[in-house]
């Protein structure tokens, strides 16, 4: 019953992103390029997916509707569309994402940010893209930590983001994501099929999102640390609740 599910979930998964990925595409070719168009389109499919494939999303605070960098901890793939079911926003993502079967073209067509964390040159080119789309007025998405992790509190932040912030007098909003179900974190070297198949199997998935204040700060050093101490105190309140 558990893989029936969780293969009808898939399915379902793959034709309704197409069905969203192809509205934007046409929409482009017959009204021009509209890149808040796309992201209300991308909004109304995580709102409507996301419980469709069974995870039920509890969210505290306020989603940001202004220019910042949200600063997220990092459990799984399914982090930036949690966050992206509240905001208009741009998520950095690692470039391999942009390689994946209809999810990565819907994803450059949406409005992602894609880095080669192995590449000085990429990681200065996409500091300069979310700097440029800030300007333009709208929130970016970091995850400062680089890689999904299964440790109770965040793991090191890297700075490039709040050097960013600091130098431009940019807030950063630090944002908490954690799993009902430490099953449900996407680490190592899972694969995104079989992890589907095995956590979609089951009846639902329970996530929970915060969002803190913003922050300004015109030390770098002291941005990061707010930030993560939030977002430690927050996986610790929200984990004594759970666990």
């Amino acid at each position: 019953m558990k893989k029936i599910r969780a293969i009808w979930r898939l399915c379902y998964f793959a034709a309704y992103t197409l069905m969203r990925v192809s509205q934007i595409v046409l929409l482009s070719v017959f009204k021009g390029e509209n890149i808040r168009r796309s992201m209300r389109i991308r909004q109304r499919w995580a709102r409507h997916l996301l419980p469709a494939i069974g995870v039920k999303i509890e969210s505290r605070g306020t989603p940001p509707d202004f220019p910042c960098i949200l600063m997220g901890n990092h459990r799984s793939y399914l982090d930036p569309i949690v966050i992206l079911h509240d905001t208009f926003a741009y998520p950095v993502s690692k470039a391999e994402v942009s390689n994946w079967p209809i999810v990565g073209y819907g994803a450059k067509v949406s409005g992602v940010l894609f880095l080669k964390r192995e590449s000085i040159a990429s990681r200065k080119f996409t500091l300069e893209a979310i700097a440029e789309k800030l300007r333009e007025e709208f929130p970016v998405i970091l995850f400062p930590e680089g890689t999904t992790h299964s440790e109770p509190q965040t793991i090191a932040f890297k700075p490039g983001g709040f050097r960013l912030a600091a130098a431009n007098h940019i807030p950063v909003v630090p944002v908490a994501i954690e799993y009902a179900s430490a099953k449900d974190y996407w680490v190592g070297n899972d694969t995104f099929l079989p992890h589907f198949i095995r956590r979609f199997g089951e009846k639902n998935m329970k996530v929970r999102i915060s969002y803190g204040e913003a922050i300004w700060n015109e030390d770098p050093v002291s941005l990061l640390e707010e930030a993560q101490s939030w977002i430690n105190g927050e996986l610790a309140e929200i984990r004594r609740e759970w666990y």
